[in-house]
């Protein structure tokens, strides 16, 4: 990478935590510990006060300033974690004062991308974000530069040095985008093949830890790497997964999303928020044991806005049930009998059966569900139905008929009577116009 990631396994740090009033700024303490010990980082004290909004010059005030350079002393700490997002200039005037390296919470959440990213795509996207956030904070390590104006006898090799480095930040921005570009045509193909092939997308989308990745592979019987820690899954995995009454579905796991997600991560990871955007059904897993459960789902919402996923039809998986007292697994249903929610445990297998049932009412629009006859001359198109699990019984008649009930995704029908050359009127009405 053309930045390379501070090695933050072990470093002890101070943690800084403002509990401002309800707005933009506030932030989850919980979360932040969790963010923390993620990153591997090692907290040894935590600065906490109250204010209404934050100060311009240091975001805390100058007296937590001296608290914490105070608690920096006393512990030998090297590193300053902020629960909030600080300006480029506030970072730079708290690193003068406190002369150690300060962290604000988008580098952090940064930090634990680059250690989590695998894949080539997603270490690229990693790798976007994060000269995009380093490109307002270049100045950092040209401090002296600061008394430079620029006038006669002052123009020093510094200047130069800068604008090299933000020529090679650019010129390295412009090179990953180019390279992403070529990846995201690749996914975008993949996308419009399965499209062609009519075989749906289920996203399966939600706050970072709520247990996507664990569901993922409960179902699918993949290895997705799944921790009891935030954002253990960056890079997309696709599967299919059988669903009853429907078929084969492609269900595609993603990054967790999380508060105050950076926006410059948003725009990073666009193509592999893509899948859900451009998915048939996004499966929204919730952790229905997190004490901000209604906070996380609605972050969650306003980052699926953000990528413009919000129009999709949407089903709540509410994960975790076994860590709640008198739980059961069950389907919430609306007005109309629509399944809108489903009550699981991924770790302990309990609800995998209704969320299948959910996905196949929700996706099954048009099931075709009955009785066909064939004559012996029709022995492909059975092979076929056998090769595509949808015969669900066969029985012969007394003219030696094969009678056969079917039950598949009508478009699935359609193929395989293409595939068998027989005319699709012999088993399906044709659709009545009415008339006006």
């Amino acid at each position: 990478m053309f930045f390379e990631r501070h090695e933050s396994g072990g470093e002890t740090a101070v943690l800084v935590h403002i509990d401002f009033p309800e707005g933009p700024n506030r932030e989850d303490l919980n979360e932040f510990r969790e963010l923390v010990i993620s990153a591997g980082a090692d907290p040894v004290d935590l600065v906490t006060t109250r204010r209404p909004k934050p100060d311009a010059k240091t975001f805390i005030g100058s007296g937590k300033v001296e608290e914490i350079g105070h608690t920096l002393r006393l512990h030998g700490a090297e590193l300053v974690i902020f629960n909030h997002s600080l300006t480029p200039s506030q970072e730079r005037n708290l690193e003068k004062i406190l002369q150690c390296r300060v962290l604000d919470r988008t580098g952090l959440i940064l930090d634990i991308f680059a250690q989590r990213a695998r894949t080539h795509e997603g270490k690229l996207q990693v790798e976007l974000a994060q000269l995009e956030y380093q490109s307002t904070r270049l100045v950092r390590g040209w401090t002296h530069l600061e008394r430079q104006k620029g006038g006669i006898g002052l123009r020093g090799p510094g200047e130069t040095q800068l604008e090299t480095d933000r020529r090679l930040l650019r010129e390295r921005v412009k090179t990953i985008h180019n390279r992403l570009e070529k990846v995201h045509a690749q996914r975008d193909q993949n996308r419009r093949a399965r499209k062609r092939s009519d075989i749906p997308t289920v996203a399966i989308v939600g706050y970072t830890n709520a247990g996507k990745s664990t569901l993922f592979n409960t179902l699918t019987n993949a290895d997705v790497y799944a921790a009891n820690q935030l954002f253990a899954t960056l890079d997309p995995t696709l599967r299919r997964f059988p669903v009853d009454n429907l078929g084969e579905v492609v269900l595609a796991d993603t990054v967790g999303f999380i508060r105050h997600l950076p926006h410059k991560l948003v725009e990073a990871f666009q193509a592999t928020l893509q899948e859900a955007a451009d998915a048939d059904l996004l499966m929204h897993v919730i952790d229905c044991a997190a004490a901000e459960r209604d906070g996380n789902i609605h972050q969650v919402e306003l980052v699926l806005k953000e990528i413009e996923a919000d129009k999709v039809p949407e089903l709540r998986v509410y994960n975790k049930i076994d860590l709640l007292e008198h739980a059961s697994a069950r389907i919430d249903r609306d007005d109309s009998g629509r399944p809108v929610a489903v009550w699981v445990s991924a770790q302990e297998g309990l609800g995998l059966e209704l969320l299948n049932q959910a996905i196949g009412e929700l996706l099954g629009n048009e099931l075709f569900d009955k009785d066909i006859t064939l004559k012996p001359a029709d022995g492909r198109l059975r092979a076929i139905l056998y090769e595509l699990g949808a015969i669900r019984t066969e029985h012969y008649s007394e003219n030696g008929d094969m009678v056969l009930r079917v039950q598949m995704q009508l478009q699935d029908f359609k193929r395989a009577l293409a595939r068998a050359e027989i005319p699709e009127s012999r088993f399906i009405e044709p659709v009545k116009e009415a008339w006006h």
